[in-house]
């Protein structure tokens, strides 16, 4: 199977996955529950389980490693060149918040790099596809209607758009947006974030803040798919995944302008 060929059923995946999540979520549970049986907890179990059997049916060759079986080891990991890495409920603030603004995700990492993505959104049934070199694109419904094509905003608005929480800014995030000068404020939830720049409703996302590289490696592929970047904000070279032992991201850029030196802005 071609990497392009993989989207329809990597969505379909999703959305299935999808499904189990929205019949924990809309129950009346008590969004307080943090036990090992708590629904949200069900949810993403749930939602793992489908994806695992999915991927093992498409391919069953190929490893998985998810944030709900994330105690494989570095020494087994390290000899992966191929694999797929997957977030069965990314936003778990926003599942308790009821606010919508989780994903399902599931990207194909290659040599390091997210090569395919698929981050789906439940609440909406939208569902944003990225294979590198063929392009990113957004499906609304269960899979009946055509994709669109998206791309990242090129050159970026005026003033730029920042993908960052309104009330809730680290000083890192803070002293980039000094830096910026004048811009606007764009706010969305788990890695939405990232497809904000994928569509172009956003220029920058600074993500000066811990996360795992499941939070991020599907999304990141429909970046670049859409012609973006996500570089790692230390030492502005691509973000890369099961580079070592720890699954902690470094802090990390998402644009569409390359013509901007974002990060000289993150070091100034």
């Amino acid at each position: 199977m071609d990497q392009k060929a993989f989207l329809e059923p990597l969505a379909k995946i999703a959305r299935d996955a999808g499904e189990d999540i929205l019949a924990v979520y809309d129950t009346d549970f008590d969004v307080e529950a943090k036990g090992d049986d708590s629904p949200l907890t069900e949810a993403d179990l749930a939602s793992h389980r489908r994806i695992i059997d999915g991927l093992a049916n498409l391919t069953p060759d190929i490893p998985v490693l998810s944030e709900e079986s994330a105690d494989i080891p570095w020494s087994q990991r390290q000899a992966w060149d191929r694999y797929w890495l997957v977030d069965p409920l990314d936003g778990t603030k926003e599942f308790v918040k009821k606010n919508g603004e989780f994903t399902v995700n599931i990207a194909l990492i290659e040599h390091g790099e997210p090569v395919i993505g698929v981050v789906h959104v439940p609440v909406t049934n939208r569902t944003y596809l990225g294979c590198v070199g063929v392009g990113a694109f957004v499906q609304d419904g269960l899979g009946s209607d055509e994709p669109n094509g998206i791309e990242v905003q090129v050159p970026m608005s005026r003033p730029p758009r920042a993908v960052a929480s309104r009330s809730h800014q680290s000083a890192e995030v803070q002293a980039f947006l000094e830096r910026l000068g004048p811009h606007e404020i764009v706010s969305m939830g788990s890695s939405l974030k990232l497809c904000l720049v994928a569509e172009g409703r956003a220029d920058i996302y600074p993500r000066l803040g811990p996360t795992c590289e499941w939070d991020t490696a599907a999304a990141h592929a429909v970046v670049a798919a859409a012609g973006g970047k996500v570089i790692n904000a230390e030492n502005g070279e691509p973000l890369r995944y099961n580079q070592k032992e720890s699954l902690l991201n470094p802090f990390f850029l998402v644009y569409g302008d390359e013509s901007i030196d974002w990060f000289g802005l993150c070091k100034e």
